[in-house]
């Protein structure tokens, strides 16, 4: 191959799994390989799940060298790299070594342990004591702060470990840890920063960034004595930098990492985002194919376009992003979070905990599991094909015209691991109205279709709240392993009645959304005669100078997607009002009990 193009690699380190992909500049994908990583689990308590910053770097090296040895591209060849990362808490000491967060092990100490992934919701209590302080900074995570963020899990580490120990630790989301390994800065995404630390941007409702009242309310005194240096530091301050999605990271690859990369030391390094932001990075940009043969596209996008676009990043659990340039509050999600990815502009997060996970939960726990299993291997075919195959001779057996017709006296709800949007409640759970007794892979089938259901009738009431508050939707542009999903992406659209953009490659969205990251970090620092961001006040003005470029470079990576209409027919559509109209009143009546069993137990 030809040595004289620049390619850009992106990392994407998902909840089980580490991925790189080697990229050309039209978004093309040359090479990509994934390496499973570890999540630890406590045989005592379901709401723990730890992972590891050391487990996690060897799988992104051995992705890196990979997909370098699969093309032969050279490493001088690798013009940028960018990350993302699911939203958990790496801990680290003073010199970047890991931290144990587990009671398994010796909590404080070095341990392989030091990641609290995302999905742990030990923190329930620190996070009800947050949001019972009232403070302006749960004005910007929709009013409830959510125990999956970063300063509920502080906290928690606060009280459980000794004194002395928590004092030597710093705190990343694992996006910003990612760059720190890879470049040695101590430079902070303000997408981690804003979305999952606290960190209202200076200038936001008189804000310096930190709130000091509040961490010293909720037991964080020390970290405001220290000037906040072991959460990233004030930007401006004593050399601290905060900077927006893909503007380069100190000097790029330090020799160690590039070394562990199989890449250039010097190499930029794009200002990391967490994954879901990166899948919106990878989408929101898309040209759709239209025309009676498919062969015309629709224009490209404009930045002003993206306020109507609500990227859903889906696969174990779902995350729904939009931006817009106000900032509009939505009670119940997260935000709006300013400068998130483009200075200036303010982005909504919506969320659902479990989708994906799920759907495969609904499958693995029926008892006509096994037999599902055993026919996809008899026909050499996925279980999820025998699925759709078994509902559709259902769907003809009885006579009816569409399968929310064949589960129309049954429904779910889906909060088995709690609410994130547009509830914000930990404590639901889920249910299902209308079972039968009935063991068959035939029932089966139907809690599946209902799974899907669950999933688009949610997602449908986050869009509802958003666009309640100011938002105009008129556009689902999706990522992630669901997209994958036929039946529920038609489904989305009839349900929200609005069109679905899929993806060129629904698995690639997030890890080319990187990829661009990285490219963006290449011309900036060619802009900036290959020198570091020197000052809090140059990233600001480079980034504001420099934003329409990355979304020129969005619409340039991103390749064509396909366009699905709603396509319900009238009776499907009052059906599915009307199972949406359940529901929301399904809600109420959990809320409503919970009430009247707390106040039975209380004796009132």
């Amino acid at each position: 191959m030809s040595t004289s193009e620049e390619y850009f690699i992106g990392i994407d380190v998902g909840t089980g799994s580490a991925r790189a992909a080697l990229v050309k500049e039209n978004g093309t994908i040359l090479a990509s390989a994934t390496q499973n990583t570890k999540t630890f689990r406590s045989p005592t308590s379901a709401v723990i799940f730890e992972q590891s910053t050391v487990n996690t770097w060897a799988a992104i090296c051995t992705c890196t060298k990979k997909v370098l040895e699969m093309t032969g591209i050279k490493p001088e060849s690798i013009g940028g790299i960018g990350f993302d990362a699911t939203c958990s808490l790496a801990v680290t000491d003073l010199e970047g070594n890991p931290v144990s967060i587990s009671q398994s092990e010796e909590l404080g100490k070095f341990g392989e342990r030091d990641i609290i992934l995302w999905a742990d919701h030990r923190a329930e209590e620190e996070a009800n004591l947050i949001n019972s302080t009232g403070s302006v900074v749960l004005d910007y995570v929709g009013g409830t702060m959510s125990l999956e963020m970063e300063i509920p899990k502080i906290l928690w580490l606060k009280r459980h470990m000794p004194q002395e120990l928590f004092a030597k630790c710093m705190f990343f989301d694992l996006p910003d840890y990612l760059t720190y390994k890879a470049t040695g800065s101590l430079a902070r995404s303000n997408c981690s920063l804003v979305c999952k630390c606290s960190f209202i941007p200076p200038g936001v409702a008189n804000s310096k960034g930190w709130n000091s009242d509040f961490l010293a309310q909720i037991g964080l005194q020390d970290l405001v004595d220290e000037k906040f240096d072991r959460l990233g530091g004030t930007p401006g301050e004593n050399g601290s930098m905060v900077l927006t999605a893909g503007q380069p990271v100190g000097h790029g690859l330090s020799k160690g990492s590039a070394a562990d990369l199989g890449l250039v030391e010097g190499t930029p390094v794009g200002s990391a985002v967490i994954d879901a932001y990166a899948g919106w990075i990878g989408t929101v940009a898309a040209r759709y194919k239209s025309g009676v043969d498919g062969s015309e596209l629709s224009p490209p996008p404009s930045l002003s376009d993206s306020q109507h676009f609500l990227a859903a990043v889906a696969g174990t659990s779902t995350c729904h992003l939009i931006q817009s340039p106000n900032g509009i509050f939505v009670p119940g999600v997260w935000g709006p979070y300013m400068n998130a990815l483009f200075p200036g502009w303010w982005m909504n997060e919506g969320g659902q905990s479990s989708t994906g996970q799920l759907i495969d939960f609904t499958i693995t726990t029926h008892p006509a599991y096994p037999t599902l299993k055993e026919r996809a291997q008899a026909e050499n075919t996925s279980i999820h094909k025998i699925l759709a195959d078994t509902l559709e001779q259902m769907r003809v057996d009885a006579g009816v015209e569409t399968l929310t017709e064949l589960s129309k006296d049954l429904h779910m709800y889906p909060d088995l691991h709690g609410n994130r949007s547009p509830l914000a409640d930990p404590r639901m759970r889920g249910s299902i109205t209308g079972l039968a007794l009935d063991s068959s892979l035939d029932d089966l089938a139907l809690k599946f279709n209902i799974t899907l259901e669950a999933i688009a009738l949610q997602t449908k009431h986050i869009i509802d709240e958003m666009n309640s508050k100011g938002y105009d939707v008129q556009a689902i542009y999706m990522s992630g392993g669901q997209a994958a999903n036929t039946s529920l992406m038609q489904l989305l659209s009839n349900v929200c009645n609005v069109p679905i953009i899929l993806p060129h490659s629904h698995s690639a969205a997030v890890v080319v959304g990187s990829a661009m990251l990285g490219r963006f970090a290449a011309e900036v620092s060619e802009r900036l005669g290959r020198q570091a961001l020197k000052a809090q006040a140059e990233a600001e003005s480079a980034s504001y100078e420099t934003r329409e470029r990355l979304w020129s470079i969005m619409v340039e990576m991103t390749q064509p997607g396909t366009r699905i209409e709603p396509s319900a027919t009238p009776k499907e559509a009052r059906l599915l009002q009307a199972k949406y109209k359940i529901f929301r009143e399904s809600i109420e009546i959990q809320r409503r009990w919970r009430k009247e069993i707390k106040d039975a137990a209380a004796g009132v």
